[in-house]
Order: structure tokens, then sequence, then C-alpha cells
């Protein structure tokens, strides 16, 4: 098939991207050996920095292949006309435009998992457990492969069916009912995530009465923070790192404490994480963005609904036939770069609202526990405590920790 101009576009956008991305992380592994920056001299000695530092080369090397080869691989499998291939192989399974796109997407994403299964396997296995990460047993690796597989096709599958039921029924006008079934989902999934989706992969059980949930309790009571769900995930079963992260709105909400995070923090620094969890509750940065991500996501289906329908976008992956799928995969890609934009924003947000949460945290609770628990935190994950700036940019969505602690020590 005679490639169009959009074509050469995807090309160029996707070795533009990848260059970019390589530059950065280039940048960022010179400054692996940097000083350690004083406020941090405390978090490694000479025997953990060098630990960390191969710990990052490790990545630094693995990313370098891994991301290589995905870039190999997508621009031959454009150049050499793979996705005409899965389009015929599909329409030779069925003609009606809802199992076609499924039968499409459910190849690509089978053969994609396929492909990345033995990069996964390799950072689970050998880096991670070389460096002491790892819990995972290979059964369990394998398990959360087909329940993460099952589940995506579940869910994928049926947004991608009531997509093109929209389009069908209402034509360019779809976006406006897809933008209203992801607000939805969205919205369950704020609610309902932890009471339903991580039972899937994990253990849930309340927190045991004790002093830790007294003083968490206390805690929420003194800032008016109505909390009656406390539970604690087995994350040690796959990782030794540590979290926490709160979910859900009104009676649902829920602060969720990884099982290594009990065991790596004492009582204060647990409840001064917390602390910082209820910040972004109490200065709306879930609402707000909630709020964010719906509207972007209506931006990004109302560009859709204006290119959907041009057979230059299914022309621009090799597609001879346009399809809606097709056109939804030539999207995607024209697309990324506003992507990446958005993405720059929407991370520079999150580092400032990272820091009112600290300041939250260090106005209701103390400043200290919650210096300490993120040196610790950094410390059992062996973190880089001197990123470069570009990559802080680009990639970081919390503020690396030296900065951290000058906003919490001001």
């Amino acid at each position: 098939m005679e490639k169009n101009l959009l074509f050469y576009v995807i090309l160029v956008i996707l070795i533009v991207q990848y260059v970019v991305h390589q530059i950065l992380e280039y940048l960022n592994a010179r400054r692996f050996k940097s000083q350690v920056p004083t406020e941090l001299s405390d978090v490694f000695d000479d025997a953990e920095y060098q630990k960390s530092q191969k710990y990052k080369q490790a990545n630094y090397r693995f990313g370098l292949f891994s991301d290589g080869f995905s870039l190999v691989l997508t621009l031959g499998f454009l150049v050499l006309g793979g996705f005409e291939w899965v389009d015929q192989l599909t329409r030779s399974i069925t003609d009606k435009t809802i199992p076609m796109a499924l039968v499409f997407f459910g190849i690509i994403t089978f053969g994609s998992a396929i492909l990345g299964m033995p990069f996964s396997y390799y950072r689970t296995f050998v880096i991670e457990e070389a460096y002491g990460f790892n819990k995972t047993t290979k059964s369990l690796f394998f398990i959360d492969k087909i329940k993460g597989g099952i589940l995506g096709a579940l869910l994928g599958g049926g947004i991608m069916a009531l997509f093109i039921l929209f389009y069908e029924w209402t034509g360019t006008n779809f976006w406006l009912y897809a933008w209203g079934l992801v607000g939805v989902f969205i919205l369950f999934i704020n609610l309902f995530y932890s009471r339903l989706i991580v039972p899937i992969f994990n253990k849930q059980t309340p927190l045991k009465e004790g002093s830790l949930k007294n003083a968490i309790e206390n805690y929420a009571k003194n800032v008016g923070f109505e909390l009656k769900n406390i539970f604690v995930i087995d994350g040690s079963k796959r990782s030794t790192k540590a979290n926490a992260y709160f979910s859900g709105f009104g009676k649902q909400k829920r602060i969720t404490l990884f099982d290594t995070l009990i065991h790596d923090l004492d009582e204060e620094e647990i409840v001064a994480v917390l602390a910082h969890e209820v910040g972004h509750y109490k200065r709306k940065h879930i609402i707000f963005n909630l709020v964010l991500s719906l509207s972007l996501t209506g931006l990004t289906l109302y560009i859709l609904s204006l290119f959907i329908n041009h057979p230059e976008i299914s022309k621009a992956i090799g597609v001879s036939t346009p399809s809606f799928h097709a056109a939804l995969v030539g999207f995607a890609l024209l697309y990324s770069p506003i992507s990446e934009i958005t993405g720059l924003a929407m991370n520079y947000l999150s580092r400032k609202f990272e820091f009112q949460a600290d300041d939250f945290a260090k106005t209701t609770f103390a400043a200290m526990p919650l210096v300490t628990s993120l040196k610790k935190l950094s410390k059992n994950s062996l973190s880089n405590l001197t990123p470069h700036p570009a990559y802080v940019f680009v990639h970081y969505s919390h503020p690396p920790l030296v900065e951290r602690i000058r906003n919490l020590k001001a």
C-alpha cells in the first residue's frame, strides 16, 4: 500500500519522542554519582549509596535495551504493514464493526503482552531480585498477568464497544456520550477501586485496634476528617517497597497502608504520611485532578470526533480499509505529542500539590516525622537523590526528596 504523509509524520513522532526520552535518561544517568546534598547525607551510608548507584545503573541499562527494542518493533510493525495484516486477519474472522474492533485490539494487546513478558520478568526476577526488592513468586507473577489481562479485556472491551455504539447512533456527536461514559467510569473507579478492584490482586484487612489506629483516628478527628475505613494491604507479597494512599469520596473514602510501611516506619512517621494524604483531600486536589482529567478527556474526544471519519487517519498506520478501530490507533499516535505536553502540565501541578500536602501535614501535625519518613522510604527503595532538573520537569509527579525536605524545614 502507498504510504501517505501522515504515515511519515507518525514515524518522525516516534523517533523524536524516543530521542528526547533517551537524552533525558542520559542526562539523569550522568548525575547518578553526584555529591549527595547535605540535607540527605544521613539517608545512605557509603555501602548503601554504592548499592543505590548500581541499582540505578542497572535500570538505566535495561531501559536503553527495552526502549530500543520497543522502538524497533513499533517502526518495523508500521513499515512492514503489521496493522494492515492484523486488520485483514480480523476481517477474515468477522465483518461486524464492534466484534471487528474487539478482535483487532485483542490481537494487538495480546501480542504486545507476550512480547513484553520477558522484559517484565527480567525486571522483576533479575533486577528487583538482585537488590532485595522482589517478593513475588513466579506463579503469582503469571497469575497477576492473567488477572490483569482479563480485567483489561472486560473493562477496555466494554468501553470500546460502547464508544462504537455511540458512534453508530450519533455520528460525530459520539464524543459527548463517550465523554459522559468516561466520566462515569472515572467516578466509579475513584469510589470503588479499593473495594472492587484491589481485592482481585491483594488482600485488605482492617487495621487492628491499638495505639497506631488510635493515633490515626485522633489526628483525623483533630483536623475534621471523618475516617472510618483504615485498611492494611499485603504489599509485601510482591515487593519490599512501601506506600500508602487515600481513595474514595464521602462514606467510601478510606486510607490504605501497605504492611511494608507499617514495618518500616514508626507510629509518628506513619501518622505524618497519612497527614500528607489527608492534605490532598482537604486541599481539594482529588476533585481538581478529577475535573482536569475529565476536561482533557473531553477535549481529546472532541478532537478525535473531528478526524475519526477521515480515511487518511486509517491509512496513516498502513491500513487500506478505513475503520473506526484503525483511525483510533492512527489518531492516538498522531495525538501523542499533545498528550506529552498535557502530561508536563499535569506533572507540574502534581508537584505543586505535593508541596501543599506537605505543608498541610507540617501545619496540622509536624514536619520532622514526615522528613524522617521520606528519608526512610527513599533509602528503602534506593531512590535517586540527585535527579537531573530536566528529567524531573518531564517525568516527576513528586518533587525530588531534597526539595521536599527543604520545604518542610523552611
